[in-house]
């Protein structure tokens, strides 16, 4: 059977020519990541080893993530400060930064790391921003037809449910906007609409800030689905799209007849906007989006190529940084997450990229096992 090998091209200042390191067999990182005997949290602890520590009372794998994918570098970065790496293949699905090396560091603590969609972006010039625009923020959205929050018990099977702390988590990014100087707007319940999004770039300017607190959708290429998850009849027409961009999305409001084989007016929107609609808009000025959301990080994975799903979509459309979640994160710990990221970045005036490093490593502090918050990624 064909090997899938990982290497790493290494480009330091002054060098004529990048250096490869070979760095592992993707069967070596695919047995650690797909662990389906292990609790997320379990699995997670299991996988970044947080802080050089090992969860106990539990048969261990002989390499963590920070031996199979980073070890090998090390030897290549004495005296480096800053680096500025784009991943491949199921490396998407790792937070590189999150990984603690032997001396019980988090590599984003060792180093200004950037995560770039590519390489190439340190190529391309940045043109001067425009006058800087407020913010726009989609929580508490309803997804029921009638504008009801519903209930697990007279909601269809399959519906998406409301989220409360969204209503709550928005509330507390808008109070932290304001204090800082930056007009913040919620759009909420039925008001968070699939139209309303669309509106941006055209009638309405783009803003600074984009922040969707809502569900996620990733429905992985229908060829590598198993028969029993293909024939579900729970699953929306477009799950079998062979476009990876129909396959992911954010839920707004209203969702839930389309989602669950109801019929939408004609010339209405139905809720559910998929990351082709977004790679198709112009939001080129906004210089964050935060997406709040369940496994927004994911989608096909196409080798070089990267993500096919919502960062993919996003970058398309001209966003300048994104965050991202890798899994879902509890409610409390996503506010908790969110509130000291902008206090970092807008109180505090940090850069987007040190505000996260920071929100990263006081949150990692609290909580040992990085389930809790080594989810959310940093994309320029």
């Amino acid at each position: 059977e064909d090997s899938v090998i990982y290497a790493a091209l290494v480009l330091k200042p002054g060098a004529a020519a990048p250096q490869l390191i070979r760095l592992f067999e993707e069967s070596e990182l695919s047995a650690l990541i797909y662990q389906d005997d292990l609790a997320s949290a379990q699995r997670l602890e299991t996988m970044y080893a947080s802080r050089g520590g090992r969860p106990k009372q539990q048969a261990l794998p002989p390499k963590g993530l920070y031996e199979i994918i980073w070890q090998a570098l090390e030897p290549e970065l004495e005296d480096i400060k800053q680096i500025y790496f784009a991943t491949s293949g199921v490396l998407h699905r790792i937070n590189i930064g999150a990984l603690a090396s032997h001396k019980k560091d988090l590599l984003s603590e060792q180093f200004e790391m950037t995560r770039l969609n590519s390489t190439r972006q340190l190529a391309i010039q940045e043109e001067a921003g425009e006058e800087r625009r407020g913010a726009l923020l989609f929580g508490g959205i309803t997804y029921d037809p009638d504008g009801s929050m519903g209930s697990a018990e007279d909601s269809p099977e399959g519906a998406w449910r409301y989220l409360d702390w969204t209503q709550r988590e928005v509330a507390g990014v808008r109070e932290i906007l304001v204090e800082a100087g930056v007009p913040a707007f919620i759009k909420a319940k039925d008001e968070a609409s699939e139209a309303v999004f669309k509106t941006l770039g055209k009638e309405n300017p783009v803003p600074r800030i984009l922040h969707l607190a809502t569900h996620g959708f990733f429905f992985p290429d229908p060829e590598l689905q198993s028969d029993s998850a293909a024939a579900s009849t729970q699953l929306p027409s477009f799950a079998q799209n062979a476009n990876p961009m129909l396959r992911s999305g954010l839920i707004l409001a209203g969702a839930n007849e389309a989602w669950t084989g109801g019929t939408v007016p004609e010339g209405q929107e139905d809720g559910i906007l998929t990351a082709y609609e977004i790679s198709q808009m112009n939001l080129k000025g906004t210089e964050l989006v935060v997406l709040s959301a369940c496994e927004t990080g994911l989608g096909d994975i196409e080798g070089n190529e990267g993500v096919y799903g919502l960062q993919r979509a996003f970058k398309m459309a001209g966003v300048h940084y994104l965050i991202l979640s890798l899994w879902q994160v509890p409610d409390k710990e996503t506010m908790e997450f969110m509130n000291t990221f902008y206090s970092h970045w807008l109180e505090d005036e940090k850069s987007i990229p040190e505000a996260f490093r920071l929100t990263q490593k006081k949150i990692s502090n609290q909580y040992e096992n990085p389930f809790w918050w080594a989810g959310f990624i940093l994309i320029q």
